[in-house]
C-alpha cells in the first residue's frame, strides 16, 4: 500500500514497459536509493497507455502533484533522485504530465493529464486504474471502488441484474457487438443444472493488445464482471481462456484470483451469501481460431480447437454441453463499471446504439503508439490525429486497418466516420476487438491484403471447405498479382470467392477473412489495376514489380552503388555515369540506399 507521507517512485511495468527496459530502470532506482540511504517507496504499476514513451516513471512527493516522466533510462535515474526526490524540483524537460492533487497548486509548465495531447480527447473509464495502481494489490482495487458493484448486485435478484445490463446498452467488445444483456438472458433461460461463465482473453489480432493491458493493469475488474455474470445467469464456475504468450497477464490474474478468494469475493458463500463462484485459468496455445467461441470451448475441454456447428449456440449447449455465457475481457470490465457507477451514467456515454467507451490499440505508422479509450462515436480522425499524433515522419496518411484480419482497410475519405458498430459495418469494416493499424503512403494495399490472407490461411483450422480452400485460392491470386502475374479477371474471382466464403464458412474466421480483400478492392482498386495492367507497384513495395535506373545527369560516377551491389548488376567507369542491367538486378534497393546524390530511381 502507498504511504502518503513518503516520497514514492512508481515504474510502469506492463509488457511494453518491460520490453523497453523497465526492469533495468527499477534496478537502477533501487541501487541509487540504497546507496543514498533514502526512505521512500518504490512501487510498480502497469501500462498507462503511453507505450510510445516507455519507460514511464511516476514520482510523487508528499503534498505535491505526482509527475509522470517518459523515456526514462537507467542513466537518467540519478538526476531524478537529485533534482526531484531530494531537491523537490521536477525535471520539466522529461515530464509528460502531472496528476491533479486537491488543495495543491499545480506546476504550470507541466500539463495535467487531462490536458495532455495524448489524453485530452480520451475518456478513461475501463482503463482508469491501468497505470495508476499496483495490479497485484487487491487493497488498491478496493480503495478505488472495486467490488462495490458486486456488493450491490448481491442485493438484487438475477432478473434485475440482467435487466440493468440490457438497459445499459452494453454490446460485446469482442467484435461482434451482440447485446450483452440478451446473451445473459438466453443463458439464464436455457435448461441445465450446471452453467458456466467463460472469459475470452485469446486476443489474436495482429497489433491488438487491449485485453492484455486490462488483464495486466486491472485484473480484478474482469473477475468482478465475471462474478456478476455468474450470479445473473445462475453459474457457479468460470473459466478465463488466455493465450500462453501473455505470461505477465497470467501471473497477475493468478495473484488477483488468490487475493479475491482470501477476501471472500470468490469461493463458497462469497460475502456471506448463498452464492458460490470459482474461477479457473485455461492457457491457450496461440491458435487464432480459438478466439471463435465454440473453438475456444473445445480447447477448454481438452479437444482440438475447431469450431462447432451452430445452432445450438453456447448459451444453450456450450462448455461440456451446458449453457455457457462467453464474453471478452473488456466486456466484463464494463460490467463491473456499470454496477459501480450506475446505468444512467453509462448510457450518457456513446451513441444511441453503441453505448459506453471503446479501448483501441494504436499501432503501425502512427506517431504515438499505445492504448486509447474513447467514447463510442469518436471519429477515426480524432483517434488517429488528435490522440495518436498523426502519421510518423510527416508521411501522408493512406489507410487504417480496423478490426484486425476480420476488419477492413479504410481510406482518408472515411476519417470522419464515427467509430461505432453500425457505422463501421456500413463502410465494409467492423469494430473487431479494437486494433487500429495506421498505414502511410509507403504501404501497398495489395500487399496488405496478401499479408492478412497469409495470416488467416495459416490460422484456418481446415474443418470447413469454404474457409480451407477459399483462403488458399485467394492467397494464390493475391500472390500472383503482387508478382506481376495477375489478370484483370482475378479481381472478379476474388470478389466471387469472398461472397461464397462469407455466406458458407462455418465460423467467423472464414466469414470475415475476405474483409481486408474486399475493402482494399473497394477503396484501392486502382492499385490492383496498376499491379495487373502496368506491372507496377505504386508504393514501391512488391519486389517483383520494381525496376531501378540511374539518372545519367545526376550520377557522378562515384562507384558506390557498383561496389555495394550484391550481384554486380551495375557497371560504369569512375567519374562516368553508371547503368543497371535489369536482367541481373534482384531489386534489393541497396543501390538507392547507397547513393548520396539521389541518382538511383525506383520505377
Amino acid at each position: 500500500m502507498k504511504d502518503p507521507i513518503k516520497p514514492r517512485i512508481t515504474i510502469g511495468m506492463g509488457t511494453c514497459g518491460i520490453a523497453a527496459g523497465a526492469e533495468k530502470v527499477k534496478e537502477a532506482i533501487e541501487k541509487e536509493v540504497l546507496r543514498r540511504g533514502l526512505d521512500l517507496d518504490i512501487d510498480f504499476t502497469s501500462c498507462i497507455g503511453m507505450c510510445y514513451r516507455e519507460v514511464n516513471v511516476e514520482v510523487a512527493l508528499p503534498n505535491h502533484p505526482a509527475i509522470m516522466y517518459g523515456n526514462i533510462t537507467p542513466d537518467k535515474v540519478e538526476r531524478i533522485i537529485d533534482d526531484h526526490i531530494i531537491g523537490g524540483q521536477p525535471i520539466i524537460e522529461w515530464a509528460e504530465f502531472q496528476f491533479q492533487v486537491d488543495q495543491v497548486s499545480t506546476i504550470h509548465e507541466i500539463p495535467l493529464m487531462e490536458e495532455s495531447k495524448f489524453y485530452i480527447n480520451q475518456s478513461r473509464e475501463v482503463t482508469a486504474r491501468c497505470g495508476r495502481m499496483n495490479p497485484e494489490l487487491i487493497e488498491e482495487y478496493l480503495l478505488t471502488g472495486g467490488y462495490k458493484g458486486l456488493k450491490r448486485v448481491l442485493q438484487m435478484n438475477p432478473d434485475e441484474v440482467i435487466e440493468q445490463v440490457k438497459k445499459s446498452g452494453l454490446r460485446g467488445r469482442g467484435g461482434g457487438g451482440f447485446p450483452t444483456g440478451l446473451k445473459w438472458q438466453f443463458t439464464k433461460d436455457a435448461k441445465g443444472e450446471q452453467k458456466y461463465i467463460v472469459c475470452n482473453a485469446d486476443e489474436g489480432d495482429p497489433g491488438a493488445f487491449m485485453d492484455r493491458s486490462i488483464l495486466e493493469g486491472d485484473p480484478h475488474a474482469v473477475i468482478e464482471g465475471m462474478i456478476i455474470a455468474g450470479y445473473a445467469i445462475g453459474a457457479n464456475e468460470g473459466y478465463i481462456y488466455v493465450r500462453a504468450e501473455y505470461p505477465l497477464a497470467i501471473k497477475r490474474l493468478k495473484t488477483a484470483i488468490s487475493n479475491a478468494e482470501q477476501h471472500g469475493f470468490l469461493g463458497d458463500h462469497l460475502l456471506n451469501t448463498s452464492f458460490d463462484f470459482q474461477i479457473h485459468i485455461k492457457m491457450g496455445a496461440g491458435a487464432f481460431v480459438c478466439g471463435e467461441e465454440t473453438a475456444l470451448l473445445n480447447s477448454i475441454e481438452g479437444k482440438r480447437g475447431m469450431p462447432r456447428l451452430r445452432p445450438p449456440f453456447p448459451a444453450v449447449k456450450g462448455l461440456w454441453l451446458s449453457p455457457t455465457n462467453n464474453n471478452n475481457v473488456e466486456t466484463y470490465a464494463n460490467v463491473a463499471l456499470i454496477f459501480r457507477k450506475g446505468v444512467d451514467w453509462y448510457t450518457s456515454i456513446g451513441t444511441e446504439n453503441s453505448k459506453g467507451t471503446k479501448v483501441f490499440s494504436l499501432t503501425g505508422k502512427i506517431a504515438r503508439t499505445g492504448l486509447a479509450e474513447v467514447p463510442m462515436g469518436t471519429t477515426l480522425r480524432q483517434i488517429i490525429f488528435d490522440i495518436g499524433g498523426g502519421v510518423q515522419n510527416n508521411k501522408r496518411f493512406k489507410a487504417v486497418q480496423i478490426g484486425g484480419p476480420s476488419g477492413g482497410c479504410l481510406p482518408e475519405e472515411q476519417l470522419d466516420l464515427p467509430v461505432d458498430y453500425d457505422s463501421l459495418i456500413e463502410v465494409g469494416a467492423m469494430m473487431g476487438s479494437g486494433g487500429l493499424v495506421v498505414m502511410d503512403e509507403t504501404t501497398c494495399m495489395v500487399d496488405v491484403a496478401r499479408y492478412f490472407l497469409t495470416f488467416t490461411q495459416s490460422e484456418s483450422c481446415g474443418k470447413c471447405t469454404p474457409c480451407r480452400e477459399g483462403t488458399t485460392r485467394m492467397l494464390e491470386i493475391l500472390t500472383r498479382i503482387t508478382t506481376g502475374e495477375g489478370k484483370i479477371e482475378d479481381l472478379y474471382t476474388l470478389e466471387k470467392l469472398a461472397e461464397v466464403m462469407k455466406t458458407t464458412s462455418l465460423c467467423g474466421l472464414g466469414q470475415t477473412a475476405p474483409n481486408p480483400v474486399l475493402s482494399t478492392l473497394r477503396y484501392f482498386r486502382d492499385e490492383y489495376i496498376a499491379h495487373i495492367e502496368q506491372k507496377r507497384c505504386p508504393a514501391g513495395v512488391c519486389m517483383s514489380l520494381l525496376t531501378y535506373q540511374i539518372d545519367q545527369e545526376k550520377c557522378i560516377g562515384c562507384t558506390a552503388c557498383a561496389r555495394n551491389c550484391p550481384v554486380h548488376a551495375i557497371s560504369g567507369s569512375v567519374k562516368k555515369p553508371h547503368i543497371i542491367d535489369p536482367n541481373v538486378c534482384i531489386q534489393c534497393g541497396v543501390c538507392m540506399e547507397t547513393c548520396k546524390f539521389d541518382a538511383v530511381i525506383r520505377l
